[in-house]
């Protein structure tokens, strides 16, 4: 959503300004200067990343569309679900957990928390060290350093995606002027055609340039920061996930567990101790 709102205050404010100034709309309309940069752009895309790249690619950027899937509500949501477990695992055992961890999407318990079930790859990395909770393991710093190393794998998917398309961000302004440089090419090959002529092969060569820029630093540019903000936000909502399960592989009671993962979220996101409370209180037996 702040994707399109940013990208039509930046046309608005981009071509409102060139028109109050006098310009003219249709020197803009440089169809094959645009193929230029477009396909260039797309085409080095393709050759310099590998698939995953991608793919992964086309996920950040329909993502993007989207509005941010971990706000307040949604961590409220997790520290409940975590709660649940850890209060089920406290009173039935560890053992009791093994049914939901091996078929999640089938677990009466996790249907009880639509949007963190609706994340595959959060229900994936929680029930994968649940399981190991179910297996016996007890020791937290060896499953920290797990922990670390299987977050640091994922967010390192994302910022090489959005590395990715920075850097065909920065090379953008230099296909606009390969586009630029082809339109002077073509108007000098008109070089006898009069002035009024003349004038609009030059203005229209120029906007390969103009076109370049305001991609790399309007649209491609920004979009780069906004995937990497994204990743950074995921990582914060295992790294929350984590805190809660090595608090409770410690010892602590299901709710101090639950209050070391609300610790370790950003103050913008994070719930009040009370809020928290509330939605424990409310929350049905564990079974």
């Amino acid at each position: 959503m702040f994707l399109i709102v940013g990208s039509v205050v930046v046309l608005a404010s981009v071509f409102g300004g060139y028109m109050a100034g006098g310009g003219h709309m249709v020197v803009l309309f440089q169809p094959f200067e645009y193929i230029i940069i477009f396909g260039a752009a797309i085409g080095a895309y393709i050759t310099s990343n590998r698939k995953p790249v991608l793919t992964g690619t086309l996920h950040a950027i329909t993502g993007l569309l989207k509005s941010e899937r971990f706000d307040k509500d949604a961590y409220l949501e997790l520290l409940s679900l975590l709660y649940t477990l850890f209060k089920l695992a406290k009173s039935k055992g560890a053992l009791a957990l093994e049914s939901h961890c091996e078929n999640p999407h089938e677990s009466t318990l996790f249907e009880r928390f639509p949007q963190f079930a609706g994340d595959e790859h959060s229900v994936v990395f929680l029930c994968d060290y649940l399981r190991l909770l179910t297996l016996g393991t007890d020791n937290s710093h060896e499953m920290e350093t797990l922990m670390d190393e299987d977050i640091a794998t994922y967010h390192e998917e994302h910022v090489t995606v959005a590395s990715a398309v920075q850097t065909m961000a920065d090379g953008l302004p230099a296909l606009g002027i390969v586009a630029a440089v082809l339109g002077v090419i073509h108007t000098m090959g008109s070089i006898t055609e009069p002035p009024a002529v003349l004038g609009h092969l030059i203005g229209g060569a120029l906007v390969g340039t103009f076109m370049g820029v305001l991609l790399a630093y309007g649209f491609v540019g920004p979009m780069a920061s906004s995937i990497r903000g994204r990743g950074e936000a995921e990582q914060r909502y295992f790294l929350c996930i984590k805190a809660a399960i090595l608090a409770y592989m410690q010892g602590y009671a299901p709710s101090v567990a639950v209050e070391f993962a609300r610790k370790s979220l950003n103050t913008d996101v994070r719930p009040t101790f009370y809020e928290v409370e509330d939605a424990v209180g409310a929350l049905p037996a564990p079974t």
